[in-house]
């Protein structure tokens, strides 16, 4: 059975690959197949939709011929290589078939027994399932071994990751053969083990949920969120992101994660999004979602008042990180290396980094209403805003002076209602303690998630080099503190991270 699904063992022109579905995904993934060199058949049960689906990919090459990225004669040949078809009878001869239709567990097991009586006995059938347990998918197939996810990224054309996904009875060699065979289509393949979410979508999501928690605790509008997202390195906000993908569409992911993991409260779904989808507010393929069109502009800076004195305190990475920033950005300021709390302390005030307490609590400790609380500074030569929430009693003058002298630094402050965690520091946090579960689960490796994450969601960083970034005492720290607000097993710490954070202890 290993020689067998080697696709190495011919050349692409003789590897005849099918695709069931015609919408922008399965239309994508043919385009790919084709541009490689296969003769591909495209299928779908609308009538006259492959046909439909045939013509975009003609007008999108077409734009790629008037860029000067693709010569007129490889146009003609890949479009020569996409035959629409209408039955799955047209793809017996098919060494792969991709199934790409509506993501419902019924529907695609329907479609795979039936496609399993016209094809070979070889044949792989993959499925480009986003979250559907691919063992679930081969349960009662006569080769269930044969099954295999191929999950890729929308726009497929653009995005490199394919998320390569064994059940429980997927051969080696067919998982193997669907690698290599995503490498030479020009993709960054990793391996997954079939669990809920697989490994993107089951990381990404406490990127939406936290900022959907945020504003059900109404701690900040989704302008300010978003704005919030994109200084800490993320190409969209949370919030632009969910419009653009579709709240039905998100929702519905976290609902299926959810419901896979028994209702474990790491998944819970949103209040919030859940109106946006019962109110018709699905996002920008309707032109309204948290935002009726696109993000709001940024609220002007602070101006008129004096820049006050800055001094960094503490010596951990991430404020000699911030001493690296305000250095490049010619800011002056001391550093008070030897502090036992880390942040910044403008004029008489502390402005302490947030480790999961609030400001309140933290005014009450240290018996000082002179203080407020800074979000996680993830910051690079882009950063140009980051969250702050003051204590209680703060006047509203001593507010707009720092986030004057915060403006004077190039950091618009971001003022959110007194929240643990703030945003950038609990999300992170919480990507990195999904992301050690997953590897602690055996879903895939620390580097396979990292490596996803950054090129399936855009992110910055994956959940492992944020962890050497931050720290396993501060993550570890920051989420025992969010569990002691929150009481919640949402915030419950990843017993990998446990392990790393006394193994260290043990080094020290």
């Amino acid at each position: 059975m290993t020689s067998e699904y080697k696709f190495n063992t011919q050349p692409a022109v003789q590897q005849l690959v099918g695709v069931i579905g015609a919408g922008t995904m399965g239309a994508g993934i043919a385009q790919v197949a084709a541009a490689a060199g296969h003769p591909v058949r495209l299928m779908d049960a609308r009538p006259d939709a492959a046909r439909a689906a045939h013509d975009n990919i003609a007008a999108a090459l077409s734009g790629l011929v008037g860029k000067g990225r693709m010569s007129g004669p490889e146009r003609a040949a890949i479009l020569a290589r996409i035959v629409p078809v209408d039955t799955l009878a047209d793809l017996a001869d098919a060494a792969l078939v991709v199934e790409v239709i509506v993501e419902q567990l019924q529907a695609k097991q329907t479609l795979l027994r039936e496609l399993e009586i016209h094809v070979g006995r070889h044949t792989i059938l993959a499925s480009n399932t986003s979250s559907i347990s691919i063992t679930a998918l081969a349960n009662g197939m006569r080769h269930p071994e044969r099954v295999v996810g191929m999950h890729f990224f929308n726009p497929v054309p653009l995005m490199k990751l394919v998320e390569v996904v064994s059940g429980a009875e997927t051969a080696a060699a067919v998982a193997d053969a669907i690698v290599d065979l995503s490498r030479r289509w020009g993709k960054t393949a990793v391996h997954a083990k079939s669990t809920p979410g697989f490994i993107v979508n089951r990381i990404a999501r406490p990127f939406y949920a936290e900022a959907l928690a945020l504003l059900q605790e109404q701690a900040a509008t989704p302008a300010q969120l978003d704005r919030a997202a994109r200084s800490a390195g993320f190409r969209m906000g949370p919030c632009e992101l969910m419009d653009l993908i579709g709240h039905d569409i998100n929702y519905a992911v976290t609902v299926s994660v959810f419901d896979a993991n028994y209702g474990d409260r790491r998944y819970l779904p949103s209040l919030v999004q859940k109106a946006l989808v019962d109110g018709g507010r699905l996002g920008r393929k309707v032109g309204k979602g948290f935002y009726e069109d696109v993000p709001p502009p940024a609220a002007d800076k602070p101006t008129g008042h004096p820049m006050l004195p800055i001094a960094v305190a503490g010596n951990s990475a991430l404020m000699l990180r911030l001493v690296n920033w305000l250095d490049g950005r010619q800011v002056a300021f001391s550093h008070a290396a030897d502090s036992n709390w880390n942040g910044l302390r403008i004029g008489a005030t502390e402005l302490h980094l947030t480790d999961g307490r609030t400001a309140a609590q933290l005014a009450c400790e240290r018996n000082s209403r002179q203080l407020a609380v800074i979000d996680l500074p993830l910051l690079s030569e882009r950063s140009d805003a980051i969250g702050i929430a003051f204590a209680p009693g703060m006047s509203s003058e001593a507010q707009t002076s720092i986030a004057a002298t915060l403006a004077a630094c190039g950091l618009q402050a971001i003022v959110m209602r007194d929240v643990p965690g703030l945003l950038i520091a609990r999300t992170v946090a919480m990507l990195i303690n999904e992301g050690a579960d997953a590897v602690h689960q055996g879903v895939c490796d620390a580097a396979s998630a990292d490596l996803a994450m950054k090129l399936g969601t855009n992110y910055p960083a994956g959940p492992f080099e944020w962890l050497q970034q931050i720290g396993v005492d501060y993550t570890v720290n920051l989420l025992d503190n969010l569990f002691a607000a929150y009481r919640s097993e949402r915030y419950r710490i990843s017993p990998l991270l446990q392990q790393r954070f006394w193994t260290e202890r043990i080094s020290a």
